[in-house]
């Protein structure tokens, strides 16, 4: 049953990202089953912090939504087929990175001294990696391609290392995609607004 869990997951996951790179905002629905279905799939592994980011991704899933929903509702109906986007700024980039470090800190900590997590540093630091990227994703911040393949490859190596082999091959996927979604968004999309 839990094999089957992750492998619907996998087909789910693999929906999601082709949806977010066609920008459709159905894709946070169907990130919402995703995200769902590895709270449980990422609690059998003992990977405590992907667990807690995918209930993270539950709730984010919700906020993206109602923000892409209201973004799209201000569009004319001659550019609603854009990939819109903005660029990630010198400010917004460092307040990332200072806020980086007391998450992974303190998730890591929590991890290590509270859980039976055999990896928890290395849960800690894609966790926290990630919780910014789908913030940069729902801002519709370029970059946030850039910061998910890092993430994806290093997810590969912790997945394979619990066993998590269909996973594994997800999250290859995704660092795969990853580099075509940015492709495809700077190369159809359209900046707007400032950047962030």
């Amino acid at each position: 049953m839990d094999q089957l869990l992750e492998y619907f997951g996998v087909i789910t996951g693999l929906l999601y990202l082709y949806l977010e790179i066609k920008q459709k905002p159905v894709m946070w629905v169907i990130g919402l089953i995703t995200s769902f279905v590895y709270v449980f799939v990422f609690y059998q592994a003992k990977i405590y912090a992907d667990m807690g980011l995918n209930i993270y991704y539950v709730l984010i899933s919700i906020y993206g939504w109602i923000l892409w929903k209201c973004k799209k509702e201000e569009q004319t109906s001659e550019d609603s087929q854009q990939i819109k986007y903005i660029n990630l700024n010198t400010k917004t980039g460092i307040g990332l990175v200072v806020s980086f470090f007391p998450v992974y800190l303190s998730m890591a900590y929590v991890l290590d001294r509270f859980t039976d997590s055999p990896i928890p540093y290395a849960d800690a630091f894609t966790t926290t990696l990630s919780i910014l990227a789908t913030w940069m994703l729902a801002k519709r911040i370029l970059q946030h391609w850039m910061l998910w393949v890092f993430i994806n490859l290093i997810s590969i190596y912790i997945y394979i290392y619990r066993g998590l082999y269909p996973t594994s091959f997800l999250y290859l996927c995704y660092a795969s995609l990853a580099v075509v979604g940015y492709i495809n968004w700077k190369k159809k999309g359209v900046l707007y607004e400032k950047d962030l």
